[in-house]
Protein backbone atom coordinates (compact mmCIF):
# COMPACT_ATOMS: atom_id res chain seq x y z
CA UNK A 1 0.00 0.00 0.00
CA UNK A 2 1.45 3.60 -0.81
CA UNK A 3 -0.53 5.90 1.04
CA UNK A 4 1.35 9.36 -0.65
CA UNK A 5 -0.05 11.63 -3.17
CA UNK A 6 1.86 11.35 -6.19
CA UNK A 7 3.63 14.79 -7.14
CA UNK A 8 0.65 15.28 -9.75
CA UNK A 9 -2.09 15.17 -7.50
CA UNK A 10 -0.12 17.28 -5.02
CA UNK A 11 0.00 19.54 -8.04
CA UNK A 12 -3.45 19.37 -9.13
CA UNK A 13 -4.61 19.93 -5.15
CA UNK A 14 -1.96 23.03 -4.66
CA UNK A 15 -4.02 24.69 -8.33
CA UNK A 16 -7.41 23.69 -7.35
CA UNK A 17 -6.86 25.39 -3.70
CA UNK A 18 -5.35 28.11 -5.27
CA UNK A 19 -8.13 28.81 -7.45
CA UNK A 20 -11.05 28.13 -4.23
CA UNK A 21 -9.03 31.01 -2.30
CA UNK A 22 -8.90 33.54 -4.97
CA UNK A 23 -11.95 32.84 -6.89
CA UNK A 24 -14.68 31.07 -4.71
CA UNK A 25 -13.96 32.30 -0.89
CA UNK A 26 -14.34 36.17 -1.27
CA UNK A 27 -17.49 36.17 -2.98
CA UNK A 28 -19.63 32.75 -1.71
CA UNK A 29 -21.55 34.67 1.17
CA UNK A 30 -22.88 36.93 -1.07
CA UNK A 31 -23.46 34.46 -3.40
CA UNK A 32 -24.95 32.37 -0.89
CA UNK A 33 -26.88 34.98 0.24
CA UNK A 34 -28.68 35.98 -2.78
CA UNK A 35 -29.04 32.26 -4.55
CA UNK A 36 -26.69 33.39 -7.45
CA UNK A 37 -24.48 30.49 -9.21
CA UNK A 38 -21.68 31.85 -10.73
CA UNK A 39 -21.61 30.03 -14.12
CA UNK A 40 -18.09 31.66 -15.26
CA UNK A 41 -16.69 29.29 -12.22
CA UNK A 42 -17.10 26.76 -14.62
CA UNK A 43 -15.65 28.30 -17.80
CA UNK A 44 -12.70 28.75 -15.05
CA UNK A 45 -12.49 25.29 -14.45
CA UNK A 46 -12.85 24.54 -17.98
CA UNK A 47 -9.89 26.78 -18.31
CA UNK A 48 -7.95 24.82 -15.77
CA UNK A 49 -8.80 21.57 -17.29
CA UNK A 50 -11.03 20.45 -14.28
CA UNK A 51 -13.87 19.26 -16.19
CA UNK A 52 -12.60 16.59 -17.12
CA UNK A 53 -10.33 15.80 -15.31
CA UNK A 54 -10.13 11.83 -14.65
CA UNK A 55 -11.04 11.53 -18.66
CA UNK A 56 -8.97 10.27 -21.22
CA UNK A 57 -7.01 12.51 -23.49
CA UNK A 58 -8.53 11.08 -27.11
CA UNK A 59 -12.10 12.24 -24.69
CA UNK A 60 -11.07 15.83 -24.53
CA UNK A 61 -10.02 14.61 -20.90
CA UNK A 62 -6.49 15.28 -19.18
CA UNK A 63 -6.49 11.50 -18.41
CA UNK A 64 -5.35 11.76 -14.55
CA UNK A 65 -6.65 9.02 -12.17
CA UNK A 66 -9.81 8.95 -10.46
CA UNK A 67 -8.41 9.72 -6.99
CA UNK A 68 -7.46 12.58 -8.39
CA UNK A 69 -10.99 13.97 -9.25
CA UNK A 70 -11.64 12.86 -5.27
CA UNK A 71 -8.91 15.54 -4.78
CA UNK A 72 -10.30 18.15 -6.87
CA UNK A 73 -14.09 17.65 -5.22
CA UNK A 74 -12.71 18.12 -1.87
CA UNK A 75 -11.01 20.96 -2.65
CA UNK A 76 -13.72 22.68 -4.17
CA UNK A 77 -16.06 21.77 -1.31
CA UNK A 78 -13.69 23.25 1.05
CA UNK A 79 -15.08 26.82 -0.72
CA UNK A 80 -18.60 25.73 -1.14
CA UNK A 81 -20.40 22.62 -1.93
CA UNK A 82 -22.25 24.09 -4.93
CA UNK A 83 -19.22 23.83 -7.16
CA UNK A 84 -18.02 20.83 -6.31
CA UNK A 85 -22.13 19.24 -6.85
CA UNK A 86 -21.47 20.80 -10.44
CA UNK A 87 -18.36 18.87 -10.89
CA UNK A 88 -20.37 15.72 -9.23
CA UNK A 89 -23.09 15.86 -11.45
CA UNK A 90 -21.08 17.02 -14.45
CA UNK A 91 -17.93 14.79 -14.71
CA UNK A 92 -19.05 12.17 -12.14
CA UNK A 93 -22.92 11.25 -12.57
CA UNK A 94 -23.11 12.18 -16.92
CA UNK A 95 -19.02 12.23 -18.10
CA UNK A 96 -18.42 9.07 -16.40
CA UNK A 97 -21.23 7.11 -17.42
CA UNK A 98 -20.67 8.29 -21.04
CA UNK A 99 -17.54 6.89 -20.31
CA UNK A 100 -18.66 3.50 -19.30
CA UNK A 101 -21.84 2.99 -21.55
CA UNK A 102 -21.88 4.91 -24.52
CA UNK A 103 -20.76 4.33 -28.03
CA UNK A 104 -18.03 5.76 -30.05
CA UNK A 105 -20.48 7.97 -31.40
CA UNK A 106 -22.19 8.98 -28.55
CA UNK A 107 -18.30 9.56 -26.91
CA UNK A 108 -17.42 12.02 -29.49
CA UNK A 109 -20.48 14.04 -29.67
CA UNK A 110 -21.00 14.66 -25.99
CA UNK A 111 -18.15 13.04 -23.91
CA UNK A 112 -15.49 15.48 -25.94
CA UNK A 113 -17.39 18.63 -25.50
CA UNK A 114 -18.32 17.82 -21.61
CA UNK A 115 -14.44 16.52 -20.97
CA UNK A 116 -13.30 19.81 -22.75
CA UNK A 117 -15.87 22.42 -20.56
CA UNK A 118 -17.57 23.25 -24.28
CA UNK A 119 -20.32 21.50 -22.49
CA UNK A 120 -21.93 20.70 -19.34
CA UNK A 121 -23.56 17.49 -18.41
CA UNK A 122 -26.41 16.69 -15.74
CA UNK A 123 -28.52 13.66 -15.00
CA UNK A 124 -32.03 13.32 -14.67
CA UNK A 125 -33.22 10.30 -12.20
CA UNK A 126 -34.82 11.44 -9.36
CA UNK A 127 -38.77 12.26 -9.73
CA UNK A 128 -41.60 14.11 -7.61
CA UNK A 129 -42.60 10.48 -6.44
CA UNK A 130 -39.30 8.47 -7.36
CA UNK A 131 -36.25 9.19 -5.12
CA UNK A 132 -34.72 6.03 -3.21
CA UNK A 133 -37.18 4.20 -5.24
CA UNK A 134 -36.19 4.22 -8.52
CA UNK A 135 -38.58 1.63 -10.22
CA UNK A 136 -41.41 4.02 -9.09
CA UNK A 137 -40.26 6.90 -11.49
CA UNK A 138 -43.13 7.95 -14.08
CA UNK A 139 -41.81 9.43 -16.83
CA UNK A 140 -41.77 7.24 -20.30
CA UNK A 141 -40.21 6.66 -23.54
CA UNK A 142 -42.27 5.14 -26.28
CA UNK A 143 -40.31 4.27 -29.67
CA UNK A 144 -41.54 5.96 -32.36
CA UNK A 145 -39.88 4.96 -35.64
CA UNK A 146 -35.99 6.60 -35.36
CA UNK A 147 -37.43 8.29 -32.62
CA UNK A 148 -38.33 8.11 -28.53
CA UNK A 149 -41.27 10.18 -26.98
CA UNK A 150 -40.42 11.54 -23.69
CA UNK A 151 -43.20 12.54 -21.56
CA UNK A 152 -42.04 13.40 -17.59
CA UNK A 153 -40.85 15.73 -14.96
CA UNK A 154 -37.32 15.38 -13.42
CA UNK A 155 -36.75 16.92 -10.05
CA UNK A 156 -33.93 18.17 -7.53
CA UNK A 157 -32.14 18.02 -10.58
CA UNK A 158 -28.38 19.91 -10.43
CA UNK A 159 -27.49 22.13 -12.81
CA UNK A 160 -30.51 21.64 -14.09
CA UNK A 161 -30.89 25.85 -15.77
CA UNK A 162 -27.54 25.61 -17.29
CA UNK A 163 -26.62 22.10 -18.61
CA UNK A 164 -26.72 21.59 -22.55
CA UNK A 165 -26.87 17.86 -21.91
CA UNK A 166 -29.46 15.49 -19.28
CA UNK A 167 -29.02 11.59 -19.11
CA UNK A 168 -32.49 11.04 -18.83
CA UNK A 169 -34.13 7.85 -17.38
CA UNK A 170 -37.90 6.97 -18.66
CA UNK A 171 -39.58 3.77 -18.67
CA UNK A 172 -39.82 2.08 -22.34
CA UNK A 173 -41.65 -0.80 -20.43
CA UNK A 174 -44.00 0.38 -17.53
CA UNK A 175 -45.12 -2.80 -16.52
CA UNK A 176 -41.58 -4.46 -16.35
CA UNK A 177 -40.62 -2.44 -13.04
CA UNK A 178 -36.79 -1.47 -12.66
CA UNK A 179 -36.46 -4.11 -15.54
CA UNK A 180 -37.92 -1.25 -17.95
CA UNK A 181 -36.41 1.80 -17.24
CA UNK A 182 -33.80 2.72 -20.34
CA UNK A 183 -31.46 5.80 -20.27
CA UNK A 184 -31.47 8.48 -23.05
CA UNK A 185 -29.17 11.93 -23.63
CA UNK A 186 -31.19 14.38 -24.24
CA UNK A 187 -30.25 17.70 -25.12
CA UNK A 188 -31.61 20.82 -24.07
CA UNK A 189 -32.23 22.33 -27.24
CA UNK A 190 -34.72 19.12 -28.45
CA UNK A 191 -38.30 21.01 -28.78
CA UNK A 192 -39.97 20.05 -25.52
CA UNK A 193 -37.32 20.56 -22.81
CA UNK A 194 -37.69 23.53 -20.12
CA UNK A 195 -36.62 23.72 -16.47
CA UNK A 196 -37.31 25.83 -13.60
CA UNK A 197 -34.52 26.95 -10.59
CA UNK A 198 -36.24 25.49 -6.97
CA UNK A 199 -36.34 28.63 -4.72
CA UNK A 200 -35.74 28.63 -0.79
CA UNK A 201 -33.36 25.58 -0.33
CA UNK A 202 -31.81 25.59 3.53
CA UNK A 203 -28.42 24.77 1.64
CA UNK A 204 -26.11 25.06 -1.15
CA UNK A 205 -27.86 28.14 -2.68
CA UNK A 206 -25.24 29.15 -4.61
CA UNK A 207 -26.32 26.23 -6.79
CA UNK A 208 -28.55 25.75 -9.43
CA UNK A 209 -31.01 23.39 -8.56
CA UNK A 210 -34.61 22.80 -9.71
CA UNK A 211 -37.23 20.75 -12.48
CA UNK A 212 -36.90 19.73 -15.74
CA UNK A 213 -39.58 18.75 -17.82
CA UNK A 214 -40.25 16.61 -20.62
CA UNK A 215 -42.79 17.39 -23.30
CA UNK A 216 -43.35 14.88 -26.33
CA UNK A 217 -39.72 15.68 -26.54
CA UNK A 218 -38.45 13.61 -29.71
CA UNK A 219 -34.95 12.02 -29.02
CA UNK A 220 -33.32 10.02 -31.53
CA UNK A 221 -33.09 6.40 -31.52
CA UNK A 222 -29.34 6.82 -31.24
CA UNK A 223 -29.27 8.69 -28.41
CA UNK A 224 -30.44 5.55 -26.46
CA UNK A 225 -27.35 5.16 -23.83
CA UNK A 226 -26.78 1.17 -23.38
CA UNK A 227 -29.74 -1.13 -24.51
CA UNK A 228 -33.70 -0.82 -23.20
CA UNK A 229 -34.12 -2.06 -20.60
CA UNK A 230 -30.50 -1.24 -18.98
CA UNK A 231 -31.27 1.86 -17.80
CA UNK A 232 -31.57 0.63 -14.09
CA UNK A 233 -28.15 -0.73 -14.07
CA UNK A 234 -26.52 2.49 -15.52
CA UNK A 235 -28.23 4.48 -13.33
CA UNK A 236 -26.78 2.42 -10.42
CA UNK A 237 -23.45 2.21 -12.00
CA UNK A 238 -23.28 6.08 -12.35
CA UNK A 239 -24.30 6.48 -8.37
CA UNK A 240 -21.24 4.67 -7.99
CA UNK A 241 -19.23 7.48 -9.85
CA UNK A 242 -21.57 10.20 -7.86
CA UNK A 243 -21.44 8.59 -4.71
CA UNK A 244 -17.88 8.84 -4.78
CA UNK A 245 -17.40 12.75 -5.88
CA UNK A 246 -19.63 13.34 -2.44
CA UNK A 247 -18.04 11.39 -0.30
CA UNK A 248 -14.91 13.03 -1.76
CA UNK A 249 -16.66 16.64 -1.24
CA UNK A 250 -17.49 15.58 2.12
CA UNK A 251 -13.95 15.66 3.24
CA UNK A 252 -13.41 19.05 2.09
CA UNK A 253 -16.46 20.22 4.06
CA UNK A 254 -15.25 18.38 7.67
CA UNK A 255 -11.92 20.18 6.57
CA UNK A 256 -13.26 23.71 6.36
CA UNK A 257 -15.05 23.50 9.31
CA UNK A 258 -11.56 22.27 10.86
CA UNK A 259 -10.04 25.55 9.50
CA UNK A 260 -12.06 27.73 10.28
CA UNK A 261 -12.35 26.06 14.27
CA UNK A 262 -8.27 26.28 14.44
CA UNK A 263 -8.45 29.97 13.47
CA UNK A 264 -11.34 30.40 16.09
CA UNK A 265 -9.44 29.03 18.78
CA UNK A 266 -6.59 31.16 18.73
CA UNK A 267 -8.57 34.09 18.62
CA UNK A 268 -11.31 33.72 20.96
CA UNK A 269 -10.69 33.80 24.20
CA UNK A 270 -12.79 32.81 27.65
CA UNK A 271 -12.16 31.83 31.42
CA UNK A 272 -8.57 34.08 30.54
CA UNK A 273 -7.22 31.24 27.87
CA UNK A 274 -7.48 30.52 24.48
CA UNK A 275 -10.89 28.14 23.92
CA UNK A 276 -8.11 26.14 22.46
CA UNK A 277 -7.36 25.04 25.93
CA UNK A 278 -10.89 23.88 27.01
CA UNK A 279 -10.80 20.08 26.95
CA UNK A 280 -14.35 19.73 25.34
CA UNK A 281 -13.36 22.30 22.71
CA UNK A 282 -10.28 19.74 21.96
CA UNK A 283 -12.82 16.52 21.82
CA UNK A 284 -14.58 18.27 18.79
CA UNK A 285 -11.31 19.23 16.96
CA UNK A 286 -10.51 15.93 17.76
CA UNK A 287 -13.34 14.42 16.29
CA UNK A 288 -12.47 16.18 13.73
CA UNK A 289 -9.38 15.58 12.74
CA UNK A 290 -9.94 12.42 13.24
CA UNK A 291 -12.87 11.96 10.89
CA UNK A 292 -11.19 13.73 8.37
CA UNK A 293 -8.56 10.89 8.09
CA UNK A 294 -10.90 8.36 8.38
CA UNK A 295 -13.28 10.04 5.53
CA UNK A 296 -10.40 10.23 2.97
CA UNK A 297 -9.07 6.37 3.77
CA UNK A 298 -12.63 5.34 2.79
CA UNK A 299 -12.44 7.47 -0.52
CA UNK A 300 -9.17 7.01 -1.85
CA UNK A 301 -9.86 2.76 -1.09
CA UNK A 302 -12.68 3.46 -3.55
CA UNK A 303 -10.89 5.23 -6.28
CA UNK A 304 -8.50 2.79 -5.74
CA UNK A 305 -10.54 0.32 -7.07
CA UNK A 306 -11.97 2.35 -9.72
CA UNK A 307 -8.28 2.65 -10.31
CA UNK A 308 -8.07 -1.13 -10.86
CA UNK A 309 -10.97 -1.42 -12.60
CA UNK A 310 -12.94 -3.27 -10.05
CA UNK A 311 -16.38 -2.60 -8.39
CA UNK A 312 -16.55 -0.31 -6.15
CA UNK A 313 -20.99 -0.09 -4.86
CA UNK A 314 -19.76 -1.29 -1.79
CA UNK A 315 -16.39 0.51 -0.84
CA UNK A 316 -17.98 4.17 -2.23
CA UNK A 317 -21.41 3.13 -0.18
CA UNK A 318 -19.39 3.15 2.52
CA UNK A 319 -17.27 6.03 2.00
CA UNK A 320 -20.32 7.92 0.92
CA UNK A 321 -22.91 7.30 4.15
CA UNK A 322 -19.78 7.71 6.49
CA UNK A 323 -18.22 10.73 4.96
CA UNK A 324 -21.31 12.64 5.32
CA UNK A 325 -22.16 12.30 8.38
CA UNK A 326 -18.81 12.97 9.58
CA UNK A 327 -18.80 16.21 7.39
CA UNK A 328 -22.21 17.39 9.46
CA UNK A 329 -20.76 16.07 12.65
CA UNK A 330 -18.11 18.42 11.64
CA UNK A 331 -19.84 21.72 10.70
CA UNK A 332 -21.91 21.33 13.64
CA UNK A 333 -19.47 21.05 15.88
CA UNK A 334 -17.69 24.23 14.15
CA UNK A 335 -21.27 26.24 15.56
CA UNK A 336 -20.57 25.01 18.18
CA UNK A 337 -17.45 25.61 18.99
CA UNK A 338 -18.20 29.56 17.62
CA UNK A 339 -20.63 29.81 19.95
CA UNK A 340 -23.30 32.20 18.88
CA UNK A 341 -21.04 33.83 16.56
CA UNK A 342 -21.61 30.80 14.80
CA UNK A 343 -25.23 31.34 14.23
CA UNK A 344 -24.31 34.29 12.13
CA UNK A 345 -23.03 34.32 8.84
CA UNK A 346 -20.53 36.58 10.14
CA UNK A 347 -18.61 33.43 9.96
CA UNK A 348 -18.83 30.78 7.10
CA UNK A 349 -19.39 28.20 9.70
CA UNK A 350 -23.64 28.27 10.00
CA UNK A 351 -23.37 27.76 6.11
CA UNK A 352 -21.35 24.75 6.04
CA UNK A 353 -23.91 23.14 8.72
CA UNK A 354 -26.66 24.42 6.00
CA UNK A 355 -25.10 23.14 3.18
CA UNK A 356 -23.91 19.91 4.94
CA UNK A 357 -27.30 18.73 5.28
CA UNK A 358 -28.05 17.80 1.64
CA UNK A 359 -25.71 15.04 1.05
CA UNK A 360 -26.58 13.39 3.61
CA UNK A 361 -29.89 12.92 2.07
CA UNK A 362 -28.57 12.86 -2.26
CA UNK A 363 -27.61 9.96 -4.03
CA UNK A 364 -28.68 7.44 -1.39
CA UNK A 365 -30.06 8.42 2.02
CA UNK A 366 -27.97 7.45 5.00
CA UNK A 367 -30.75 4.93 5.59
CA UNK A 368 -30.41 3.55 2.33
CA UNK A 369 -26.63 3.15 2.39
CA UNK A 370 -26.88 1.82 6.05
CA UNK A 371 -29.39 -1.37 4.81
CA UNK A 372 -26.90 -1.81 1.54
CA UNK A 373 -24.14 -2.07 4.40
CA UNK A 374 -25.86 -4.78 6.52
CA UNK A 375 -26.97 -6.69 3.37
CA UNK A 376 -23.51 -6.88 2.25
CA UNK A 377 -22.30 -8.03 5.84
CA UNK A 378 -25.35 -10.72 6.14
CA UNK A 379 -23.92 -11.67 2.72
CA UNK A 380 -27.48 -10.72 0.99
CA UNK A 381 -25.94 -8.46 -1.57
CA UNK A 382 -23.56 -9.65 -3.93
CA UNK A 383 -22.08 -7.27 -7.12
CA UNK A 384 -21.45 -8.87 -10.25
CA UNK A 385 -19.68 -7.87 -13.09
CA UNK A 386 -21.50 -5.20 -15.62
CA UNK A 387 -21.51 -5.71 -19.13
CA UNK A 388 -19.68 -2.93 -19.33
CA UNK A 389 -17.31 -1.59 -16.75
CA UNK A 390 -15.73 1.89 -16.01
CA UNK A 391 -12.02 1.96 -17.85
CA UNK A 392 -9.54 1.08 -15.65
CA UNK A 393 -6.79 3.52 -15.09
CA UNK A 394 -4.28 4.27 -16.20
CA UNK A 395 -6.25 4.39 -19.69
CA UNK A 396 -5.36 2.47 -22.71
CA UNK A 397 -7.53 1.80 -25.42
CA UNK A 398 -10.74 1.74 -24.77
CA UNK A 399 -13.22 -1.05 -26.42
CA UNK A 400 -16.80 -0.06 -27.45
Amino acid sequence: MNFSLTEEQKSVRKVVRSFVDREIIPYIKEWDEKGHFETDILKRLAELQLMGVCIPEEYGGVGMDYNTLAIVCEELERGDTAFRTAVSVHTGLNSMTLLQWGTEVQKQNYLIPQANGDKIGAFGLTEPNAGSDVAALETTAVKDGNFYILNGSKTWISLCDVADHFLIFAKTDPKAGHRGISCFIVERTFEGVSSKAIKGKLGIRAGNTGEVFLDNVRVPAENLLGFEGEGFKIAMSALDNGRFTVAAGACGTIMAALEASLKYCEERKTFGKEIGRHQLVQQMIAKMSANLEISRLLVFKAGWLKNSGKRNTQETSLAKWISCDAAFEAANDAVQIHGAYGFSNEFPVERYLRNAKAPVIYEGTREIHTIMQGEYALGYREDKTLRKMLPAWPFEEILV
